[in-house]
């Protein structure tokens, strides 16, 4: 695992995004992209197994997350300054051709950067997420996103992500260990709080929720794309999910046992990404 850093330009000047990739760096580059509240090291089981087979996997932590700068106000934490981050880190990639791995928010920044003109996206997964996102989902997200405050310690952190996150699947204790202590920065006298920046929740704060419409991106999106569906999630219905796929070139794959959105720590669920991006 190599450690990656680029300086991106925002409203409010320039930032860091960091990202750890894995594989050869001669490989046919993977972008995985993570959700809202999220980081890059949750892809470290499905990055690996790519690795393995000679691909150069890039795992970002999005602006505000994990290792990459907090931005210094609020409202800037949308998908379209995440998809600004993320061309700078094409742009160093400066490859022919990338695929694209986004979970929930990392797939819709997939789909935004996907109808950009001169984009090196050759093939998409989309974890989750879809052209139409309701309303009452996005409210319960925003029940929980930015007031946790601070944890004890780490295994009253991973209690919480236990609780929160249940709908991931049916995770190994050494998988939520793993996510739990990735999802970790120290907070005063020995507490732990969530690694990301609270403020993400602002745009989500500012007023009335509302369903999120993305049918006219995904009409103008022409490349494959490999949709993963939590048999129980509440954030991509099935109507949308099997609209989208009667698309050439849109293949559905439904994941039993997970909600949204599935970890992708899998063996089962990591073999659906590898064969549809070696195809």
């Amino acid at each position: 695992m190599r450690h990656g850093a680029v300086r991106w330009l925002a409203a409010t000047g320039f930032h860091t995004l960091r990202w750890v990739e894995w594989g050869p760096e001669d490989g046919a580059p993977v972008l995985c992209v993570h959700g809202l509240t999220r980081n890059g090291r949750d892809f470290d089981p499905l990055a690996r197994a790519l690795a393995a087979e000679g691909r150069r996997v890039i795992c970002p932590d999005l602006p505000g997350r994990g290792a990459s700068d907090w931005l210094p106000r609020g409202d800037l934490y949308q998908p379209p300054v995440y998809v600004g981050a993320l061309a700078h880190l094409l742009a160093k990639l400066d490859a022919p051709a990338v695929d694209w791995v986004g979970t929930s928010l990392g797939g819709i920044c997939g789909m935004l950067a996907a109808v950009i003109p001169g984009h090196p996206i050759r093939r998409m997964v989309l974890n989750d997420v879809g052209a139409f996102i309701p309303k009452a989902s996005l409210e319960r997200i925003r029940d929980y996103i930015g007031v946790e405050g601070d944890f004890p310690d780490l295994a009253a952190l991973e209690r919480h992500l236990r609780r929160v996150h249940a709908s991931f699947g049916a995770l190994s204790d050494a998988e939520w260990a793993h996510l739990a202590g990735h999802s970790a920065r120290a907070a005063e006298g020995g507490a732990v709080r969530l690694h990301y920046d609270p403020a993400i929740a602002v745009p989500m704060l500012k007023g009335p929720v509302e369903a999120l419409e993305l049918w006219p991106i995904w009409n103008a999106i022409t490349l494959p794309v490999l949709l993963i569906r939590g048999a129980e999630s509440d954030l991509l219905p099935a109507d949308t999910a099997e609209r989208m796929a009667t698309r050439e070139g849109v293949r559905l794959e439904v994941i039993e046992g997970a909600g949204h959105a599935p970890a992708l720590m899998d063996p089962a669920q990591i073999a659906v990404v590898a064969d549809f991006l070696r195809d």
